[in-house]
């Protein structure tokens, strides 16, 4: 009978074996804490610098590990966190903190050759690595009023297009619903089956005498909220993303809160520098009417006009909006026709038409790029009231040069790294409405050392038992499957590493899970094959008869088990979710390595010789 694989079969698993290892091997190398110093301005960081902070520390008697430089960071590698905390001090005092950024970090220590090829080590969770939590609040109510009061002067405009029949001295706009009186009944019922044709999201009735009020379904309100936390997700990630902070885990957490995890960040300014810009941005048109220096002086502002600063000196601005940053795609850095640094912007959204008309009226005048944040200043536990300031600042005045429509360039920018970092402000997006961080935990690396320490204490003893056990009970077949349980935790870590999943503590559940469910398949599939020995059945012949008779079992029992997983996936979030990715994966190697890898050991051992007895465990009796 034959046991053989064919070479091809030998050849993939021989190629599996290799090449989890290779790919599991990054995480045996651990991560060096580290100190990273970037420019905040994208400017190229000089060999001066790098030499100043090396002179300095050797100076204070603080030994680093290694050095590196790039276009604008350096990375300095240290033996422990003590001493990093120290070097933190030194740094700060040197590098100008208007110009850099020092930040702690870890930096894995994956040897160049396992990096040119991709492998990296898993990532992982807070309560493994330690790192800051944030939980923010997303004011979703604003939208709604924003998008009501919007659609209402919308109304208005449609209306004045389409008569000149309503009373514009008794409108009235409510907080959750919009009245407009007219002043006839022809009027009114005109006006409403006009609003009726071009607002299909409002329901609108008639009040009073004259009134129609119109009330945003709620299902509309509903959408726009889930929208609006969606967008601002979708920008958290990309301000994350964009800025180089990597390894984070953004999640909903009801209606109003978003949940972020930063893993291996230990400096909380600087994180929250990094996702706490609650900012939008503005084009305005410079007024170029009336003396700017003259107001600054006398500090009466005309009505419709703002008086700001730039580069120093007064600028006004006229106060109408004609392009809000929510409506910006995307903008890339570029050289303009001018071979000057330029920003190619995309705009999108319902402010199109407008920007085009205002802006054809106005080429060759000035255009600014205002910046506005919200800053949380104070944040009420007992009340639940968040305090805020605002802070308004021109980052860009350039000239419109032609009429701008869906696609238009930013131009007179000072240099290319200016342009780089304005784009990546508008890129990255600004927030809808207000957000405001109403949780902060930081997770240091002493109780996350606790609990990598307790996740490997259970996987070391539930590893040494199952083998004990596998190996004195079914001897040389148990030591072919503890062969393959060791496999079995090499792929799924390969796997995870090179799937870039986050492991926590549920996850390393999973993990001692997916093991006991190989060592049971491991299990079935050697009482079968003693099953077979026991009706007097050759060696040979049990084997196959063995493996091919609980192949069956194990996969359905394992597709069940999968689909379980799959479901718990989909309905939960956070570390239950990292349980049911680590189990799915786990399955899947499992039966690959619990069948296959040991089916194709147990061929090697015994497809050549002619054997009487197999090595398969206690109270086997010998085939005839």
């Amino acid at each position: 009978m034959n046991n053989r694989y064919s070479l091809r079969h030998y050849i993939l698993l021989v190629l599996l074996v290799l090449g989890s290892v290779v790919y599991a091997m990054p995480n045996m190398y651990g991560e060096d804490p580290a100190i990273q110093i970037s420019s905040k301005e994208g400017e190229p960081i000089g060999v001066d610098l790098e030499k100043q902070i090396m002179s300095n520390l050797v100076t204070q008697g603080i030994p680093y590990k290694s050095c590196q430089r790039t276009k604008n960071t350096i990375l300095m590698r240290f033996h422990n966190m003590e001493i990093q905390l120290k070097a933190k001090d030194v740094i700060q005092k040197i590098a100008d903190e208007t110009r850099y950024s020092v930040a702690l970090n870890l930096a894995p220590c994956t040897p160049k050759w396992l990096r040119v090829i991709g492998a990296k080590p898993m990532r992982l969770g807070l309560d493994l690595r330690g790192g800051i939590h944030f939980l923010l609040k997303i004011n979703t109510s604003t939208i709604v009023a924003l998008k009501e009061k919007r659609d209402f002067c919308n109304m208005l405009t449609t209306l004045c297009k389409a008569m000149r029949l309503y009373d514009t001295k008794n409108i009235i706009l409510q907080k959750k619903s919009s009245i407009i009186c007219f002043c006839n009944v022809k009027a009114r019922e005109y006006g409403m089956s006009l609003l009726q044709k071009h607002f299909k999201d409002y329901q609108f009735i008639k009040i009073h005498q004259l009134g129609i009020q119109g009330i945003l379904s709620k299902e509309v309100a509903y959408q726009t909220r889930k929208n609006t936390v969606n967008q601002v997700i979708a920008i958290l990630r990309t301000r994350i993303n964009e800025l180089g902070v990597s390894e984070s885990e953004i999640q909903q957490q009801g209606e109003n809160y978003i949940s972020v995890d930063l893993p291996g960040i230990q400096d909380t300014a600087l994180a929250k520098d990094i996702i706490g810009k609650v900012a939008t941005i503005a084009l305005q048109l410079v007024d170029t009417a009336h003396n700017a220096q003259a107001i600054a002086r006398t500090g009466t502002v005309p009505p419709g006009l703002m008086l700001y600063k730039y580069k120093g000196k007064p600028v006004l601005l006229k106060q109408e909006v004609i392009l809000r940053g929510t409506s910006i795609a995307s903008a890339v850095s570029t050289i303009g026709e001018n071979g000057q640094p330029a920003v190619q912007v995309r705009v999108n959204g319902n402010e199109i038409p407008s920007f085009n008309r205002i802006t054809k009226k106005n080429i060759g005048k000035p255009l600014a790029v205002v910046y506005v944040e919200n800053q949380t200043s104070h944040y009420h536990l007992d009340s639940r009231k968040t305090t805020h300031r605002q802070i308004e600042k021109i980052i860009n005045i350039a000239t419109i040069q032609t009429t701008l429509g869906n696609n238009f360039q930013i131009t007179n920018i000072a240099n290319m790294e200016y342009a780089n970092n304005l784009a990546l402000l508008l890129r990255s997006g600004s927030y809808p409405v207000p957000v405001d961080f109403v949780q902060e935990k930081v997770i240091g690396p002493s109780l996350s050392q606790e609990n990598i320490h307790i996740g490997i204490t259970s996987i070391k003893v539930s590893v040494l038992s199952m083998i004990f056990f596998m190996a004195f009970y079914y001897r040389l077949f148990g030591v072919i499957a503890d062969i393959a349980l060791m496999l079995n935790i090499v792929v799924i870590i390969a796997i995870l590493s090179i799937l870039g999943a986050t492991l926590t503590l549920p996850g390393i559940a999973g993990i001692v899970l997916t093991m006991s469910i190989a060592l049971d398949a491991n299990v079935l599939i050697n009482e079968r094959i003693r099953e077979e020995l026991r009706n007097s059945m050759s060696p040979l012949i049990s084997i196959r008869t063995g493996y091919d008779r609980a192949f069956t079992t194990i996969v359905d029992s394992n597709v069940i088990t999968l689909i379980v997983m799959a479901i718990v996936f989909a309905l939960s979030s956070g570390s239950v979710q990292g349980f049911a990715v680590t189990t799915m994966i786990g399955l899947l190697s499992s039966m690959l390595t619990a069948i296959f890898f040991t089916r194709a050991i147990v061929n090697l051992i015994y497809e050549r010789r002619s054997v009487s007895q197999l090595s398969i465990g206690i109270r086997v009796k010998k085939s005839h």
